[in-house]
């Protein structure tokens, strides 16, 4: 082994010679390189071996190509890059290589592998990089996906990206992302050879016309054409925003649109798109004055009613409705200064949405009431028609809005997600119309839920409400009587720290501390971004910055995924002063 690290460091000489010689680096420094790369060299070459060792290797070696680049730009110097940099990015690769075949599960190392080699120039190495990645990893769609943007995008290599979606296609048969990128990367290609072509005309040389008739189209679109038919009309519509952003392919829309209306009319999304795209058809020349362009917008709307009324005759599902009763709304909230598109409203033909902003507009209170009482008991098991009848009656300041807060959530399934904006709307209201003690108990109601994303983000109401009203005691006794039980959202515990930060005397470090960690110990392997705020708290007036190389040890071993990436990143910005 000594033998081998001594080679290593051998082959470093050179190049540190040259860093001393051209002035990048002085004598002391030069020396300081060579110890500390000498006892990461003896790291590597244990009999155990350890990632963090690799990581700690590569880490250190772009710190010194940072440093270099920056002492560079200092000096004004900016010659004999072969002989300092070559070998440092070279030793970098060869690490990552080294680490890659050492854990080949880890798909972070070959990323950052990935992101090294663009950074620094690289670029020959990436295709080398992804293919062996992806020939451990090819149950990863996201990684083909990539591997064939890189090709296209930095290597500019259209046909080794199309050879890189095909084979995903192999894998990964009804993955609509993959389709997807496999689209976009055609078309962009197609405006590429577009683009070529157009400057060989304007220099007058003599070529061959592209069109749709190109080989290279016909085969795409017969791929995607047999996913269409395979996915469904949500992911055809997909492809449509795709297609639309490339101003060529209106003959490729149409067919898209024609597939659409012939074998999806069956799907509620189908029709909302149909009938929203009235509001966009070619119509009638610009008119100027007002009242023109509201008959214009009045036509429009009554198009797009017509064809949701036309789907609800064959397709009266909750879906469509839903879709009918958000169009009416947007329709009705739309923001113009112009009075009489402000005084258009149209009701959509018995939408309950637009009827009931109507009869709240015009001062119909009991009415109102009316309509939403008696719309909870039509729908009786839908979410978004409780949401707004409650909204009416809390807005009437009806005195029947808490009886039947409870009859909603008695009647809404208590199992699914949906129901949160019910409870939240019922916390709100509770706050500003029911007395503490009955907000507590709602509280506490809510946070026995069985649905974790209503329980947690009633915890963060709960503890918002009770520093509000009872001061930063109640809340910190609140937060105590919480913090065991699970699930928590980070907000809640961002929140305690925040309210530790407001107080007047000096926040306590050590109930920062242990927000921090609670939060870290719910969501420290996937967020990068509460290790980074747990290092600026001990760098800052309250800290203690001896603590921050353990944190950084200890995020390095928690963090899983591009998380790793992103944390090393910032990370090194906030050590150079960058953040």
């Amino acid at each position: 082994m000594a033998d081998i690290v001594q080679q290593r460091v051998e082959d470093r000489l050179p190049g540190l010679e040259q860093l001393e010689r051209v002035g990048l680096f002085t004598k002391k420094e030069v020396k300081s390189m060579l110890k500390r790369s000498t006892a990461l060299e003896y790291k590597l070459h244990r009999s155990v071996l350890s990632k963090d060792d690799f990581i700690g290797y590569v880490q250190y070696e772009i710190n010194v190509l940072e440093l270099i680049k920056k002492r560079r730009a200092r000096i004004g110097y900016h010659f004999k890059r072969e002989d300092i940099e070559f070998p440092i990015i070279q030793r970098i690769n060869n690490v990552f290589k080294r680490a890659a075949s050492k854990w080949k599960e880890d798909v972070q190392l070959w990323l950052s592998q990935v992101a090294f080699c663009k950074k620094w120039g690289t670029k020959s190495q990436l295709s080398k990089v992804f293919s062996s990645m992806l020939a451990i990893h090819p149950d990863k769609p996201s990684l083909w996906i990539m591997a064939a943007k890189c090709e296209m995008e930095d290597l500019n290599s259209s046909e080794s990206a199309r050879h890189l979606f095909l084979r995903a296609l192999r894998f990964h048969p009804e993955n609509q992302k993959v389709y997807q990128e496999y689209f976009r990367m055609e078309l962009m290609h197609a405006e590429k050879l577009r683009k070529q072509q157009q400057e060989l005309e304007m220099a007058k040389i003599d070529i061959v016309r592209l069109s749709f008739c190109h080989p290279v189209f016909i085969g795409t679109v017969r791929i995607i054409c047999l996913a269409i038919n395979l996915i469904g009309a949500q992911f055809m519509l997909s492809l449509l925003q795709i297609a639309a952003i490339f101003d060529f392919t209106k003959d490729l829309q149409d067919k898209i649109l024609q597939n659409l209306q012939a074998q999806h009319t069956d799907e509620s999304v189908t029709w909302d798109f149909m009938a929203r795209r009235e509001l966009e058809a070619p119509g009638a020349p610009k008119l100027h004055s007002a009242q023109g362009r509201a008959s214009d917008v009045d036509r429009r709307e009554e198009r797009c009613c017509a064809v949701y009324e036309e789907g609800l005759k064959s397709l009266a599902t909750e879906p469509m409705w839903t879709h009918y009763v958000t169009f009416c709304l947007d329709r009705f909230k739309r923001k113009t200064n112009v009075t009489e598109l402000k005084e258009k409203n149209n009701p959509g033909h018995c939408c309950l949405v637009p009827q009931l902003q109507v009869l709240l507009s015009v001062g119909h209170m009991d009415t109102a009431t009316q309509v939403a009482i008696a719309a909870t008991k039509c729908f009786s098991q839908s979410v978004e028609i409780w949401s707004l009848s409650l909204q009416t009656l809390v807005h009437v300041k009806s005195g029947e809005v808490g009886s039947l807060f409870q009859e909603a959530l008695k009647h809404v399934n208590p199992k699914v997600t949906d129901s949160l904006p019910l409870w939240q709307l019922y916390a709100e209201w509770s706050i500003v119309s029911q007395c503490p003690q009955d907000t507590d108990a709602l509280f506490q109601k809510a946070l026995l839920s069985t649905v974790p994303a209503v329980s947690a983000a009633m915890k963060e109401t709960y503890l918002e409400w009770a520093y509000k009203t009872g001061g930063y005691k109640r809340a910190r006794k609140t937060f105590k009587s919480l913090h065991e039980h699970r699930p928590f959202s980070k907000a809640f515990f961002t929140k305690m720290v925040q309210i530790e930060k407001e107080q007047v005397s000096k926040p306590t470090a050590l109930n920062l501390r242990d927000y921090y960690e609670r939060a870290l110990r719910e969501f420290g392997s996937t967020d990068d971004d509460l290790w980074m705020d747990f290092i600026r708290e001990e760098l800052g007036a309250l800290g203690n910055p001896e603590n921050c190389g353990r944190l950084h040890w200890r995020a390095m071993k928690s963090l899983v995924g591009e998380s790793v990436e992103r944390f090393t990143m910032q990370y090194t910005l906030l050590q150079t002063g960058h953040i």
